[in-house]
């Protein structure tokens, strides 16, 4: 995983509303998180709850975007049917996702394999990486990510 206090990697990726990049959230502080399949248990749980403290983010002068390697249009699917607000981002080749140190070896059921490992990077708004969470456990974790901008901001 990306160590606090570095810089955060620039990205510029697709998402259904068209190119979005670091730099569109320079200013305010950005929840990136990084999620493994659109439209499955846990990621649809995740994302809701992010969707759900969208107002919270927005007082705590925060953002949230979502990134898989989902194709924008599964994308736009995963945000009609959750009714999501927020951008999710298709890194198809997983650069980005790479960058953050956000793939890598997983362990389900007894077999091993590479993908996205669940993880969120809090940004400051001045595009240094503030908090990460490794290896995130959905329930609970928008409300974590909120108390981590409470404490950062503090």
């Amino acid at each position: 995983m990306i160590e606090p206090g570095k810089k955060a990697p620039a990205f510029s990726l697709d998402s259904a509303g068209g190119r979005v990049s670091l730099a569109d959230y320079a200013g305010k502080w950005l929840v990136l998180y990084f999620y493994p399949k659109d439209l499955t248990p846990g990621c649809t749980t995740e994302a809701m709850a992010f969707r759900d403290a969208k107002k919270k983010l927005a007082s705590r002068n925060a953002a949230v975007v979502g990134v898989s390697r989902d194709p924008v249009a599964l994308h736009e699917k995963f945000a009609a049917k959750c009714e999501l607000d927020f951008p999710l981002l298709s890194d198809p080749e997983g650069k980005t996702i790479r960058a953050y140190g956000a793939w890598g070896e997983k362990v389900l059921y007894g077999k091993r394999s590479e993908g996205i490992l669940r993880s969120t990077v809090i940004i400051d708004p001045a595009g240094k990486v503030a908090r990460v969470f490794p290896k995130v456990k959905v329930a609970g974790h928008a409300d974590a990510v909120l108390e981590a901008l409470d404490e950062l901001n503090g």
